[in-house]
């Protein structure tokens, strides 16, 4: 009989992934989706077979983190083997923007599905995933991050993702729940949003070099992340609720690169020189910054047997040549 799984957010970047690979390992997939008026699923149509009919082993249904009677009812009747919380109000700037929207469905949401799991009684048999984030460091105590490095969050969506991670924790160690939280570094792709930092700069280097763009703006472009590629992660998380005891990992590259070497990237890909084209907008700016992420995925290599393939200016190439394809 088929594993059955349950995503949240699986509309998004790293929930589509997800999807197509537990799809792959012959799982039936089952995802969260809110109610909007107009459609919000072009990363999962291919895997819906719109064309083939209906695909039978992915189903979706009606919810919201923001709904814990719906999660209840969900998880009673569903009865999964797994459950990988990806879904949130994700973007970092726009959290100073709507701080209690983000604590709300980023931080208490993930208490929801927690207290969803006991109040349906399937703690003993699920297997549960909490996506937790590099923004959890913020103003970093050491370099590079591992799991045991103090959290020092510098955003309401960072002070949510820690109260996500303390709150799994706390449910793993009291219900003896087998509860993991990935701490994933940044992880982009073509299916990133397009209001993301390194997506506006691929589309923006694609249409640029099409001759249907001439500018671009951003903010700070001295911060230095740690970029993997998002398909790549989504193995990890998998892989995390396959093992005997329940953990928290980091995920990551152990590179750091400024928004200006990925800047770059992109656009050299395609024999730009992005000076020409970058101006700056104080729009962009974050009220606190987070100047540098660098994450250790040593111990996700030795227990998991997982690290990253792609790095950042193979990613940077790879978004590129996916938007420029799109535009043709």
């Amino acid at each position: 009989m088929a594993k059955k799984a349950l995503i949240t957010g699986i509309t998004g970047q790293d929930g589509s992934y997800l999807a197509e690979f537990l799809l792959e390992k012959g799982y039936e997939v089952h995802g969260l989706v809110r109610r909007a008026s107009t459609l919000n699923r072009a990363r999962i149509d291919h895997l819906q077979g719109f064309e083939h009919g209906e695909n039978p082993r992915l189903i979706l249904h009606y919810g919201d983190l923001a709904d814990s009677v719906s999660l209840v009812k969900l998880l009673y009747s569903l009865q999964p083997d797994e459950i990988y919380n990806l879904a949130a109000q994700s973007h970092v700037r726009v959290s100073f923007d709507i701080p209690e929207y983000t604590s709300d469905v980023t931080g208490v949401g993930a208490g929801r599905i927690l207290e969803a799991i006991i109040e349906s009684g399937i703690g003993k048999k699920v297997r549960f995933y909490q996506a937790s984030s590099s923004e959890m460091f913020g103003k970093v105590q050491a370099v590079p991050q591992t799991e045991t490095t103090p959290f020092y969050p510098r955003s309401p969506y960072g002070c949510a993702k820690v109260f996500a991670h303390w709150l799994t924790v706390n449910y793993r160690e009291s219900y003896n729940l087998f509860a993991c939280s990935g701490i994933l570094f940044n992880h982009e792709s073509p299916r990133r949003g397009e209001s993301f930092v390194t997506r506006k700069i691929s589309i923006a280097a694609a249409r640029i070099k099409k001759g249907l763009q001439k500018e671009l703006y951003l903010g700070n472009l001295d911060a230095k992340r740690d970029w993997g590629y998002a398909k790549e992660y989504v193995e990890g998380m998998w892989l995390m609720l396959q093992q005997d005891k329940p953990d928290d990992y980091v995920l990551a590259t152990n590179e750091t690169h400024t928004i200006e070497d990925f800047l770059s990237a992109a656009f050299g890909h395609l024999d730009l020189d992005w000076r020409d084209y970058v101006k700056f907008d104080s729009r962009y700016l974050r009220p606190a910054e987070v100047d540098l992420l660098i994450g250790d995925y040593s111990k996700a290599k030795r227990a998991l047997g997982w690290e990253p393939q792609t790095r950042m200016h193979g990613l940077a190439k790879l978004m590129v040549d996916a938007d420029l394809a799109a535009l043709r």
